[in-house]
């Protein structure tokens, strides 16, 4: 990323490969990036250290392990591995053949994925689970909202709820994504540009309202989702709420609203966070492996074609993931 700006902004240049300097570091050759929306908001508005430009984005990865630091212990030079690192603006980023990644972030790839589909996931698994558990303490037996269901996070949101044994009620744009989200495990689509989403929610659950709801979209959403909230539930979203979000309807139903943000962890430095986050990388791998989850790819392009990866993110109706095959 050679400055702010719109797609065209992303380069492909030659840049040397980076040498492990710190004894916790490892050294990944990568073969493929995930492309996130996260992505273009440092490309288009900035990146958290601008005065560090040019800068490699690309917060997911997938990859193999190519030399590894003085403490490195649990992983070695051939392991397959996944993770969420980087991409931020300060060190490496995974749009790169090479990248440097802390030891305490990484988790073994699952068996059942390939580079491409390993490297979609770590961003989306690790927002889900931690906005559905963490955040919403999700249990079996909830009944649980989930918007923009065919997304990137929503898509695996509703194969951990199901997995769970929640009920799921999840909204999209349009027939060919409500197939896919009753395949995932969803029981309720609602296509919400032709139906009031309340209306269905408090159909579905006899007017009582759902244990959680996951606001995957952001803007006037949140507000609109507070009337199909039970009394005493959750709500919990990936967005940073409108200044103009009317809360008198949450607070009448003493709701109880939290924000994930999943970023948080490399961004300040938490260690204990980050390990939290590769252990769920590790719960996940697991799924994958046992058949009980899948990551949706709805494109794969060369890296020399990130910024067409960008445009496509930036249309806002993706389904599921976009992914670069970084190398072979």
């Amino acid at each position: 990323m050679t400055a702010t700006g719109a797609p065209d902004r992303l380069a492909l240049r030659e840049v040397p490969i980076p040498a492990i300097e710190q004894p916790n570091q490892v050294l990944i050759r990568v073969r493929a990036a995930g492309v996130n929306p996260i992505d273009t908001k440092l490309r288009r508005n900035g990146t958290f250290y601008p005065d560090r430009l040019p800068a490699i984005l690309g917060c997911d990865g997938a990859g193999i392990v190519e030399a590894v630091g003085n403490d490195v212990s649990r992983f070695s030079p051939g392991d397959e591995v996944y993770y969420c690192y980087g991409g931020i603006g300060a060190g490496c980023g995974n749009y790169a053949e090479y990248t440097l990644v802390d030891e305490c972030a990484l988790s073994l790839k699952p068996a059942a994925l390939d580079f491409e589909q390993a490297a979609a996931a770590p961003l989306v698994l690790i927002t889900a689970w931690e906005a559905l558990y963490d955040r919403a303490r999700m249990e079996s037996g909830h009944t649980i909202l989930i918007h923009a269901g065919a997304g990137g996070v929503g898509h695996v949101a509703i194969q951990i709820a199901h997995e769970t044994g929640a009920r799921i009620a999840t909204t999209v744009g349009n027939r060919e994504k409500a197939g896919l989200v009753t395949e995932l495990g969803a029981d309720l689509p609602i296509l919400y540009r032709e139906t009031d989403f309340v209306e269905a929610v408090m159909q579905w659950t006899n007017n009582r309202g759902v244990d959680i709801a996951m606001d995957n979209v952001g803007g006037p959403l949140l507000q609109t989702t507070f009337p199909a909230v039970r009394f005493y539930g959750d709500v919990v979203s990936l967005l940073l709420p409108d200044k103009e979000t009317d809360w008198s309807i949450a607070r009448q139903r003493n709701l109880r609203t939290s924000l994930e943000v999943m970023l948080t962890p490399m961004l300040l430095g938490l260690k204990k966070a980050t390990i939290h986050q590769a252990k769920i990388l590790e719960a996940c791998a697991n799924l994958f492996d046992a058949g009980k989850l899948r990551i949706h790819i709805s494109e794969t392009l060369p890296l020399s074609s990130a910024a067409r990866a960008h445009e496509l993110i930036e249309t806002g109706s993706t389904t599921g993931k976009i992914v670069l095959r970084i190398s072979n």
